[in-house]
């Protein structure tokens, strides 16, 4: 393994949990999850976006740098590998998409700050799906709240996504995850473990998935 720090990312309901978890019981890797469920703002937000969205990404930059400032700095002598299912530049990409102009020069300044913090993540496993998979797989997992999120909504997610990451050339591993099925189809997770046995340049390299 080349990597130390690998993160996965994508839009709601792309896989990156699902993935995370194979990945790290694949490599023995320390891992970690989001802690979306505890954030009291967001059933709010799904029901009056306007209202709630400040408070929102707020307890999230919070509880994400708590997160991974603790895990990070923690070093585990029996786990040379940590695997995350979220990139805290997050943060930034879903306030860009829910916050006023004038909130989100706010929540960048205190992002910026928080940002230089943190150990940044070797390599970052991108899940790319059309948004019709993504509410197929919304549905599936049958979140209350998520139910009525809009397609502008996710579509707007996925362009600020692969906008940032092509802007920043971060070295990326692009996924195909149109047809995606790590739990169901071997071939699906192979192909990324594969993968993870090379070593890139900066900048995306695309993978398809058999």
């Amino acid at each position: 393994m080349n990597y130390h720090f690998i993160t996965i990312e994508g839009n709601i309901g792309a896989g990156k949990t699902t993935l995370a978890h194979l990945l790290s019981k694949h490599y023995n890797a320390r891992l970690i999850l989001e802690e979306f469920a505890d954030n009291p703002f967001l059933p709010k937000f799904y029901e009056n976006p306007k209202q709630y969205a400040f408070p929102l990404e707020l307890f999230f930059m919070a509880e994400r740098f708590k997160q991974q400032k603790d895990l990070l700095q923690q070093k585990d002598l029996f786990k040379n590998l940590t695997i995350s299912d979220y990139l805290f530049t997050k943060c930034l990409l879903f306030a860009k998409v829910t916050l006023p102009e004038d909130e989100f020069r706010l929540y960048q300044r205190l992002f910026e700050i928080i940002h230089q913090q943190l150990i940044q993540p070797d390599l970052l496993i991108y899940l790319h799906a059309p948004v019709n998979k993504l509410q197929a797989n919304i549905k599936k997992r049958n979140r209350s709240y998520e139910q009525k999120i809009p397609d502008e909504y996710l579509f707007n997610l996925q362009e600020t996504y692969t906008h940032y990451i092509k802007q920043h050339n971060i070295k990326t591993l692009f996924v195909d995850a149109s047809n995606a099925d790590f739990f169901g189809n071997e071939n699906h997770l192979q192909t990324i473990i594969e993968a993870l046995d090379h070593d890139y340049d900066e900048g995306q390299h695309y993978i398809n998935l058999p």
